[in-house]
């Protein structure tokens, strides 16, 4: 192992380089590399045409991450989880197709960083049929200037299946928190454990170099075994991070409480504003169930544990994120995938494995678009990828699913009060349509899978049934007709639509939660 200025790193990756980085957004992020990777660029050219694979999203929306590869002639493809967090310039490349995109399912690429590290002929997994990631529909592909099937459809065992070839990798960019002298490192600051390690092994098992980012280098044996998630023979080279480019989060620069060296009384955390969010998480936690295993996703689901905790009941609830984290309070915003008083913290390939074999019971995730057959799409809006993240994984093997959003986007605005729900200004945008642009969910699928859908609105809640959506409840104070059937773009299913608890709709809701919980 040798430690090196952040202006050597560009002289050790080769013209063309495949490199697989780690991180999840900031959390976990080699920002320093990827620094003096763009600065090595800038000066020289070089290093040029990379390739880069990632599990999830990384970057921050604006000067971290992907956007260090964002100049023309750096990169010639890229390979990721998600793209909302890559950045404008970034985005503008794929969008434009001066770069090559593709976008797969975030557990299954995690999983395949260990298929490269066992030299497997690659991953098979049922994740994505029926989706854009099927070679029958997309592919994956985001542009048209993708040169090759990255995933294939193959039959094993009487059985379809997706294939992943696996993928040589020149160069992994980890990140860790203490290295010794020997290159050992720790991830105890980190609050994800994600894939450094297997990207680390399969950067080995592909003949490449793995370069770490870390806070501290200490004396060899200072660091407790137990606590080393890198083994220093797996690691070439060790650039010293700055606090500045060594982010706990998006938002946070280090809290203890993100990764288990504190615990926090949930009394401390803000409770949300009575306004549409509320309303939704309020009405998605009505789906809980005491003990039940549940997976919350970013935006609205990530209130439910806000208002679990304001409701008493946090302590009824095991809630589980992909990125490893399971039980405590998951985080939101600039530090959605961590949690405050996790109980766990493993590996997100791990966990993944846990959810692909049906390890939830329930499932709340976002909601962007819906067709009347109970397709959703969260990945692509108006020809711009976003993309999937782990949704694909989570709600093909969750037996319930609920999907959680306001029932138009852009403007609009409501006002919650005295048990009534009313609408000062409509969305633009209609989220349920007639066909969704891209598939991200199959109903007709979920459907054969026997799934409970729940589709949960801050004015009315549907369920996806043989026959399709069906409408099965609506807000106090909101005109069938005016407010909720006139944004749609097809006509639900009606058999008896019912209102929903006027308690979701009060200032204080007086115990509805635990009631419900109890009863469940």
């Amino acid at each position: 192992m040798k430690i090196i200025r952040v202006d050597e790193v560009g002289s050790l990756i080769a013209d063309g380089a495949t490199l697989f980085l780690g991180g999840l957004a900031m959390t976990g992020l080699a920002e320093e590399v990827l620094k003096g990777l763009e600065q090595s660029f800038l000066a020289s050219g070089h290093p040029r045409q990379l390739s880069t694979w990632a599990c999830g999203a990384i970057g921050n929306s604006g000067t971290g991450g992907m956007v260090h590869f964002a100049h023309p002639g750096m990169i010639r493809r890229t390979v990721a989880g998600h793209f909302g967090q890559t950045g404008k310039e970034m985005m503008k490349m794929v969008f434009d197709g001066e770069v090559e995109a593709y976008n797969f399912p975030q557990g299954s690429l995690s999983h395949l960083t260990r298929h490269i590290a066992a030299r497997t002929p690659g991953l098979l997994t049922k994740v994505g049929l029926g989706t854009f990631v099927d070679p029958r529909i997309e592919g994956g592909k985001l542009n048209e200037s993708c040169s090759e099937d990255l995933v294939r459809l193959v039959e094993f065992g009487g059985e379809e299946w997706l294939h992943y070839p696996c993928p040589k990798i020149d160069v992994a960019i980890i990140r860790g928190t203490l290295a010794d002298e020997n290159g050992n490192i720790t991830l105890d600051k980190e609050g994800m454990l994600l894939e450094q390690l297997t990207i680390a092994q399969a950067a080995r098992a592909s003949g490449g170099i793995v370069i770490a980012q870390v806070e501290r280098i200490v004396q060899t044996g200072s660091l407790h075994p137990k606590s080393v998630k890198i083994p220093g023979l797996m690691v070439d080279y060790i650039v010293l991070g700055q606090p500045e480019n060594h982010m706990q989060s998006i938002a946070t620069q280090f809290n203890p409480a993100l990764c288990g060296d504190q615990r926090v009384p949930l009394s401390s955390l803000v409770p949300m504003v009575l306004d549409e969010r509320k309303v939704i998480a309020r009405r998605a936690a009505l789906e809980l169930k005491a003990g039940a295993i549940s997976n919350l996703g970013i935006g609205i689901p990530a209130g439910i544990p806000s208002v679990a905790a304001e409701e008493g009941v946090a302590d009824l609830l095991t809630l589980s994120i992909e990125s490893g984290i399971n039980g405590g309070v998951p985080a939101q915003f600039g530090d959605f995938g961590l949690a405050y008083n996790a109980e766990s913290i493993i590996e997100q390939a791990a966990q993944f494995d846990f959810y692909d074999g049906g390890g939830l019971d329930a499932s709340f995730l976002g909601l962007a678009q819906v067709d009347a057959r109970g397709n959703l799409n969260v990945s692509k809006f108006n020809g711009r990828p976003v993309g999937c993240g782990g949704f694909i994984n989570i709600t093909r093997s969750t037996p319930k699913l609920v999907f959680c959003g306001t029932f138009t986007a852009g403007g609009l605005e409501v006002s919650v009060a005295d048990g009534r729900l009313t609408i000062v200004r409509e969305g633009r945008s209609r989220k349920f349509i007639e066909r969704v642009e891209q598939i991200t969910f199959n109903g007709a699928d979920a459907i054969e899978r026997r799934q409970q859908v729940l589709f949960v609105t801050e004015r009315a809640v549907l369920e996806l049934s043989a026959d399709g959506l069906e409408l099965i409840e609506i807000a106090p104070g909101i005109d069938l007709e005016r407010d909720v059937l006139a944004h749609m773009g097809f006509r639900p299913v009606m058999n008896n639509v019912r209102l929903m608890d006027a308690g979701l709709f009060q200032a204080v809701w007086a115990g509805g939660l635990k009631e419900a919980l109890m009863r469940g």
